[in-house]
Order: structure tokens, then C-alpha cells, then sequence
């Protein structure tokens, strides 16, 4: 059957292409971030299929013809979105976490700041360093890696082909452990510094009691914090660029099913 030229095939091939990246498009961070007008998304993902469908895409034959084949695929393609998404997430939940270990350690846990991407509260310090993140994620081409890790599903995991594995499951669990890892690596020079600043006010409290040393330690905490998360930064720089340049084998990993 043709309709103004169009084989159903390629209909067919089309739609397939049209919902991966639909779906993972709009679970994606940057792409698919809460602040993004619906219909520029959308937009978006017809664009990005139109260019990606004559090198990229899946026989048309592959689509189911019944709506529990359809709701099969359409659960995959999900699960395929929310795989990607958690290890981009990892991150800048890293980074998040860190941040939150550094306001705690500088006296700003009580103050707080809303999110507009997720709408819960964070600190001012974990806000900071995430923002810095982003526009370290975006000079490096981190979002140029995202799309490829897209085009690289098409060659790697069928139309519903992903699912919930022994070895998926296993390499959540280690990014995750890796999370915690990077938090500490990035929080630990400012937490150490403020820690010495601690013990020095404790030591100058002990040997000096008339002076108030709670009135002049917290302005000295938050100067000394400062000038080591601007330290930091550059070590930040490192670690994302080391995690975009690992995106390819991560994404490779996770999604090469075992056979």
C-alpha cells in the first residue's frame, strides 16, 4: 500500500524511530528538562528523527500489529530512556551531594534555595556547583555525547529489546558506587580545609575564652570554603570531562545485552 508515495514500511520504520528518540529526548536531561516548552520538545524529536531515520532506523516489519506488542515496545523503550537518563544523573548527583556536604560543612544547611528543574530545596552550595557542572557539561560537547549514545541504541538494542538484567542491574550498582566516590573526591578538600579551621577556632577558644569566637568563625568558615570550592572547580573540570570521555563504554556496557 502506498499513500503519496510512502510505503507503509517506511511509515512503519519512521514511527519506530520517531518513538526512541521521542522517549529518550524527553527523559534526557537539557533536552528533556522540566523548563523546555512541551512543543519545542517535540518539535525537537521530529527534527532529530528526520535527520537521524535515513542512516538510522529499524525495519518497519519490527512494529508490532497488536496493542500488547505495542505496549511491550513502547515498556522498553522506557526502560531504555530511564537507563540513559540515571547514568547522566549520576553525575550531577555526585556533584549535588557533594555540594550539599560542603554547605553543611560551611553553615548553610538551614539556608536553602528552590530548584526550578526538580522543585525541591537544595543548598546554596550544592546549587552553585551543579550550575558550574551544567556549563561544564555543555563547553565539553557533553550533549553531543548524548546524542551519539542515541544513535548508538540503534545498533545495539532492538525496538522493547532492553529490559531488566542480572548484568544491567550490576552496572547501575557500580555507577552508583561511583557516585558516592566522586562526591568525596570532590567535597574532601573543603571539608578538610574547614575542618583545620575547626580545630584552629577550638584551639584559639581554648587558649583566648573572653574572645567570641563563634561571632568571627562563621564569616572566616565561609571565606575559607569559598576560596577551596573555587580550588575545586578545577578539579570538577577533570572529573566531568573523564566522565563524558567514559559515556561511549558506559552506555556500550549497559546496553550490549549479553547473547
Amino acid at each position: 500500500m502506498e499513500l503519496f508515495n510512502i510505503q507503509a514500511s517506511h511509515f512503519f520504520s519512521f514511527f519506530l524511530t520517531f518513538m526512541r528518540v521521542s522517549i529518550v529526548v524527553f527523559l534526557l536531561p537539557f533536552f528533556g528538562a522540566g523548563n523546555i516548552p512541551n512543543p519545542v520538545k517535540g518539535a525537537f524529536c521530529l527534527v532529530l528523527s528526520l535527520a537521524i531515520w535515513p542512516k538510522l532506523s529499524f525495519p518497519g516489519d519490527m512494529l508490532p500489529m497488536n496493542v500488547l506488542g505495542l505496549i511491550v515496545m513502547f515498556l522498553g523503550e522506557m526502560v531504555l530512556g530511564l537507563v540513559l537518563d540515571i547514568i547522566i544523573r549520576f553525575l550531577f548527583s555526585a556533584v549535588m551531594f557533594g555540594g550539599h556536604m560542603v554547605g553543611f560543612s560551611m553553615g548553610f544547611a538551614m539556608m536553602n534555595v528552590l530548584d526550578p528543574m526538580t522543585g525541591t530545596s537544595e543548598s546554596v552550595t550544592a546549587q552553585l556547583m551543579y550550575q558550574c557542572t551544567i556549563l561544564m557539561f555543555l563547553s565539553m560537547n557533553g550533549h553531543l555525547f548524548l546524542l551519539s549514545g542515541l544513535a548508538e541504541s540503534f545498533r545495539l538494542v532492538p525496538p522493547g529489546g532492553l529490559f531488566i538484567t542480572p548484568a544491567l542491574a550490576d552496572s547501575v550498582l557500580k555507577f552508583s558506587g561511583e557516585m558516592f566516590i566522586l562526591a568525596l573526591k570532590i567535597s574532601a578538600p573543603v571539608v578538610a580545609s574547614l575542618f583545620m579551621v575547626d580545630l584552629a577556632l577550638a584551639l584559639v577558644s581554648r587558649a583566648a575564652p573572653q574572645m567570641n569566637v563563634i561571632q568571627i568563625g562563621f564569616p572566616f568558615k565561609v571565606g575559607v570554603g569559598f576560596l577551596f570550592m573555587t580550588l575545586t572547580l578545577t578539579a570538577l573540570s577533570h572529573f566531568v570531562g573523564d566522565y563524558i570521555t567514559d559515556l561511549g563504554p558506559m552506555f556500550t556496557a549497559v546496553m550490549n545485552r549479553p547473547h
